[in-house]
């Protein structure tokens, strides 16, 4: 093979891994029977395409080259370990003996293992913490430190959260299973806060240069997806929904340098309008029953921002409303402050600026940048500058994303210069 055909062979492996290791892994955990061993056999099976392909070309089914080769990998892992641990010798020929070779089977079997994946993770025996951390981890494939940046605690904290939970599943042999539909809808609201939180570390992330992680948004797509699909109840319709609308926005969130784009001075021209319509589709299908949750009163107020032509036509008594059907249904800080933003759209800064001094002096948004960068945009408008410096700077202090963290110091530096 020519340099350039093992140099486009490397790169072709370094692409499935972005695109295919979380599906090749969901896979291996359910035919190894193990998330560790899984994990080893996932590396062992990248590094024998590195290895490999540059020099034999990429197989027509990267993927199943990928499952055959994790799962022959962690037999002759287990049969190296035998030495030591006898039993380990029954389990690598359990293995072998399986029949039919797992890449070989049905390709909807082969998706449908990731949702098997995610409900293994948001399992109840799980503490809360270690179901989203072990979502995030093994069907994200986010780092350590990207879980706990999400979490807003430290990398040794989270990993000993995934390094428990991984010991609960085996203890408590934890069936690698979609829940039976009777136990569905008990299982289900866990499973969906943690398609938001992925979908939120894609659209929103703590970490990076990139103003939206396009593959972890794309994500919570599918697996709103594959939810909607298997039990197509409100809540499910209302999250997939909120998705939808919100990534439609995706591509005006950024300038053409990389800088963060805030949702009234976007080009609307660039939204896009095929998620609209299917987000507000799915908007009229959750809520036609008459019930309406926390995400379906997410998704109407992402609707009411979609159907405004222009940012000055938004119906912010609309949108103030919902927030209130919301701050009842789901009460938390991070509620009462957007709608805090919305009265101050409705009513004028200084309404808005009295609920959120309120908010911050209750003590548990005090490192949410947010928090202090709405404030500061308020004070902005009604003119207090040097207030509003002090609030930007507090709120850059607080901001764990760079891309936003220079937004954060344009804003500084502009009220600062009017000083």
């Amino acid at each position: 093979m020519s340099e350039g055909a093992a140099a486009e062979s490397r790169a072709a492996v370094e692409r499935l891994y972005r695109s295919e290791s979380r599906r090749v892994l969901a896979t291996l955990i359910r035919v190894l029977g193990d998330f560790d061993l899984a994990e080893e056999a996932l590396q062992d099976a990248f590094t024998a395409a590195m290895a490999q392909w540059p020099r034999d070309g990429v197989p027509a089914n990267p993927r199943s080259w990928l499952v055959s080769t994790g799962r022959f990998k962690a037999i002759d892992r287990l049969r190296r370990r035998a030495r030591f641990d006898a039993a380990l010798a029954e389990l690598a020929t359990a293995l072998d003996d399986q029949a039919p070779d797992p890449a070989s089977q049905d390709e909807q079997l082969l998706e449908d293992d990731r949702l098997r994946l995610i409900f293994t993770c948001c399992h109840p025996a799980l503490a809360p913490d270690a179901q989203v951390a072990m979502t995030l981890r093994e069907v994200c494939g986010l780092t350590t430190e990207e879980v706990a940046q999400a979490f807003l605690t430290s990398a040794p904290t989270v990993a000993q959260r995934i390094v428990r939970a991984k010991a609960k599943i085996r203890a408590a042999r934890i069936p690698y299973e979609v829940p039976p539909a009777a136990e569905l809808p008990d299982r289900l609201e866990t499973v969906l806060h943690v398609v938001y939180l992925i979908f939120t570390q894609g659209y929103a992330p703590a970490s990076g240069e990139s103003v939206v992680r396009a593959d972890l948004a794309d994500e919570a797509i599918r697996l709103g997806r594959l939810l909607a699909e298997l039990l197509p109840e409100p809540e499910v319709l209302g999250l997939l929904a909120l998705l939808l609308l919100q990534d439609s926005r995706r591509a005006a969130r950024a300038s053409a340098d990389g800088g963060l784009v805030l949702l009234a001075d976007q080009d609307r021209a660039r939204w896009d309008r095929a998620r609209i319509a299917e987000g507000t589709a799915l908007l009229r299908r959750a809520t036609s029953s008459g019930e309406i949750g926390p995400y379906g009163l997410q998704a109407a107020i992402a609707a009411a921002h979609a159907e405004a032509a222009t940012a000055e036509a938004t119906d912010w008594h609309r949108i103030v409303g919902l927030y209130d059907l919301l701050a009842h249904a789901d009460p938390s800080p991070v509620v009462e402050l957007n709608r805090a933003v919305a009265v101050a759209m409705r009513d004028g800064p200084a309404a808005g600026l009295t609920l959120i001094d309120s908010l911050l002096a209750g003590g548990q948004l005090d490192t949410y940048h947010l928090a202090h960068a709405a404030r500061a945009d308020l004070l902005r408008r009604l003119g207090h500058l040097a207030e509003a410096a002090a609030a930007y700077h507090q709120a850059q202090q607080c901001c764990p994303n760079p891309v936003e963290s220079r937004f954060l110091d344009r804003r500084l530096a502009e009220v600062t210069a009017q000083l």
